[in-house]
């Protein structure tokens, strides 16, 4: 588990936290920053490992609860949720982040078991701008994420 929320730049590295250094690659653009909120480290690991290597900074929660305040503090570019997580499901967390005018505008990304139609409509009604069903490919995960911010390979 994660002690702290930001999740390491890449496996072994230290968080921005720990090194106090920028979120400034040599290039000189600022990374744009994913909140994941999923009860499963593994799967937490595999995106902030794809994320990173498309050159984003990931923050991780492992509850619902947990990514909503997150989210009010860090203000992350995006926010991908597990719709099956203890506590507060991500379906009533996008609620929670699409109601409070704070978060209202952050683009919100569905991850989850849940395929059906029905589950579909729930994701959409509670405002979510992407629903990605699990088992994922983490290449449609980031060409999702980028295309919700408006960047990606030229």
């Amino acid at each position: 588990m994660f002690d702290r929320h930001r999740l390491p730049a890449q496996p072994g590295a230290l968080s921005a936290d720990e090194s106090q250094g920028s979120t400034t690659p040599p290039g000189g653009n600022v990374l744009r920053k994913v909140l994941i909120a999923d009860d499963e480290t593994n799967i937490r690991g595999i995106l902030d490992f794809s994320l990173h290597a498309e050159g984003f900074e990931a923050i991780g929660a492992r509850t619902g609860d947990e990514a909503f305040t997150l989210a009010v503090s860090e203000q992350p570019d995006l926010v991908i949720l597990d719709v099956m997580m203890p506590g507060t499901s991500g379906i009533e967390t996008c609620r929670q982040l699409k109601g409070d005018r704070r978060t209202s505008h952050l683009p919100v990304i569905l991850l989850t078991a849940r395929s059906g139609s029905d589950d579909r409509a729930e994701g959409e009604e509670a405002g979510a701008d992407a629903y990605i069903t699990k088992p994922f490919s983490p290449h449609k995960v980031i060409e999702t994420v980028e295309r919700l911010l408006g960047v990606g390979r030229t």
